[in-house]
């Protein structure tokens, strides 16, 4: 079952990159538009779950934006906005958006925000389940069972453990596995990787991640 598809709307280049690969990290498949124009071409053009608008935008501004998707239907949209003034919120609330975040956010909060938003819509986010090899994992509920038994993993191991199920077979290196688990490749020394795989592993078995010399880990197919 394919997890949500987010539209976002951000036009600093460096910004919406970071926000794509939290995102991502956290399960959410993402479409990226760089101003308002290109973000209505593309919520016309596929069929997305939610949209996360930057209120400042080149083209169509967040808001009118908004207002264009209110409009044409009842797609979740949650705003993106460096200013905190009762004023700038209900403005934007005004133009139909659901909800609304102040820069600089924290990565779970907005994904916390957005699952809301899913739920709110009446039915929403769909369980996401990843079975392999006696592994049960849970995305949305972030729980993972071995064997029918219980793994207590932290939020780090939890997403490194999605990331290689969501690519069994495929050697990722450590700078890729930075950018999906802790959503940047420059977040910190590669050899943090090497610790949460070996705390994985200690918790889901040692077999099952492998390490290719040179190149990474990868999780067998089988």
């Amino acid at each position: 079952m394919e997890s949500p598809l987010v539209l976002l709307v951000e036009d600093d280049d460096d910004l919406r990159t970071t926000t794509r690969l939290v995102l991502e990290a956290r399960g959410f498949r993402v479409v990226t538009a760089a101003d308002g124009e290109a973000g209505w071409s593309a919520y016309l053009t596929r069929p997305v779950d939610l949209a996360v608008v930057d209120v400042v935008l080149p083209k169509l501004d967040g808001l009118r934006l908004t207002e264009r998707i209110r409009a044409d239907g009842e797609l979740p949209v949650l705003l993106l906005t460096a200013r905190d003034l009762p004023r700038d919120q209900v403005v934007g609330f005004d133009a139909g958006a659901d909800d609304y975040v102040v820069k600089p956010f924290d990565g779970d909060v907005l994904e916390a925000r957005l699952r809301a938003l899913l739920r709110r819509r009446g039915g929403g986010a769909p369980t996401r389940i990843l079975d392999h090899e006696g592994l049960r994992v849970d995305v949305d509920g972030m729980t993972v069972e071995r064997d029918g038994a219980v793994v207590d993993l932290s939020a780090t191991e939890f997403r490194l453990l999605v990331a290689f199920l969501d690519h069994l077979g495929i050697v990722l290196s450590r700078t890729r596995l930075l950018e999906i688990v802790w959503g940047s490749a420059s977040w910190g020394d590669p050899h943090v990787v090497d610790v949460t795989v070996q705390r994985l592993r200690a918790k889901i078995g040692a077999d099952r991640v492998l390490t290719v010399r040179g190149a990474g880990y990868k999780m067998a197919r089988s």
